[in-house]
């Protein structure tokens, strides 16, 4: 089957910055519905339109078409006294944006008194090279389409 809209595609990746070096690699097949659905990159959709499993690429994306550029108001710092014991350098904490909307941080330095906490995504502001191979197609289920995910293995789970 190909990869087309309404598609339930299963890829193995891996995310190198633009030299070369490794910086993820995907130890669950990543499982994603195609068309249009905001599932994964939509340079990365485009590359896949058409083709069959088996199918491997790889695709150089600027920050802007990845994870986007970095936004210096996302990094804050914070009075230590407003964490719980055994806060870590590299520890992540859900909390919330300026925006209201649930918000990652990672710990980025803890410094006497103060924890200084960012919100951009690790790869953000970086040019990434992905590496793809398309192991399954599937035709999506009413439901998946209805949903705009893929349900399932390695899919979303309600």
């Amino acid at each position: 089957m190909k990869i087309e809209k309404n598609t339930a595609v299963t890829l193995r990746y891996k995310v190198a910055d633009t030299t070369g070096k490794l910086l993820e690699e995907s130890r669950e097949p990543m499982v994603y519905l195609h068309g249009g659905y905001g599932n994964t990159f939509p340079k990365l959709e485009e590359a896949l339109e058409g083709q069959l499993p088996g199918f491997q690429t790889t695709v150089e994306l600027q920050p802007q078409d990845a994870f986007g550029l970095r936004d210096e108001s996302l990094v804050q710092t914070i009075p230590k006294t407003q964490f719980p014991p055994g806060v870590k350098v590299g520890g992540q904490l859900q909390g919330h944006g300026d925006d209201g909307h649930a918000q990652v941080f990672t710990v980025m330095k803890i410094k006497g008194d103060t924890v200084m906490l960012d919100g951009n995504h690790p790869f953000a502001g970086k040019a990434l090279r992905f590496t793809v191979t398309v192991t399954e197609v599937r035709a999506a289920t009413e439901e998946e389409i209805t949903h705009r995910h893929v349900h399932g293995e390695h899919g979303h789970h309600h």
